[in-house]
């Protein structure tokens, strides 16, 4: 019994986050394959399953080809600058746009390390480096350290500022910091090291 209840137990966490992923990605391809199916019906005059992923996937790549040129790129800024002045889109692009800029490793405001910073009363405190800057109090510029410390899932969190010279920079990837944060600490390795300022 114990042996069968082990390998059940076993089972039981490999498939569910597995059926859980496919469950997933299957249920987003349904809502894309739904919004572009009638796209594809009046274009081949009937429905094909798939073809409306293939459709959107070309739309995104043929945005990234106009967002890359510089003409397509004024146009994109002035179409959002317009687009940004209707009240209902803005309170909803605005934080949906700099949520996924700070996933996108070429976006200069998007998170560039995992920091892990020890602060006198809430102990090592790990988070995400978003900004790097001085400080003139006076005596002279001190090197600052903005680190974002989520607190629910990434979305919410702290921004804490901390000398430069308190930061340890773990040798851990920005994608493998927001797995840790998803799992609340479980996907942490078994020992980090200081790799020091790139």
């Amino acid at each position: 019994m114990q042996w069968l209840r082990r390998r059940f137990i076993t089972g039981f966490f490999v498939t569910v986050p597995l059926i859980v992923s496919v469950a997933a990605l299957v249920w987003i391809f349904g809502i894309i394959d739904g919004f572009t199916a009638p796209i594809s019906t009046r274009l081949l005059g009937r429905a094909v399953p798939g073809l409306g992923i293939l459709l959107t996937v070309l739309f995104v790549l043929a945005t990234g080809v106009i967002a890359t040129n510089v003409i397509g790129r004024r146009v994109l800024n002035r179409t959002e600058a317009w687009l940004m002045r209707v009240p209902v889109f803005r309170t909803i692009y605005s934080p949906v746009k700099q949520l996924v800029a700070a996933f996108s490793p070429d976006n200069e405001y998007g998170f560039k390390r995992v920091v892990m910073v020890q602060h006198g009363e809430r102990g090592w405190v790990m988070g995400f480096l978003t900004k790097e800057f001085t400080v003139d109090r006076g005596p002279g510029s001190e090197a600052l350290v903005a680190v974002y410390v989520p607190t629910n899932h990434l979305y919410l969190g702290d921004i804490v500022l901390y000398p430069r010279e308190k930061a340890f920079y773990p040798d851990v990837s920005v994608e493998e910091g927001i797995r840790i944060f998803l799992t609340g600490g479980m996907s942490l390795p078994g020992s980090v090291r200081d790799v020091g300022k790139v």
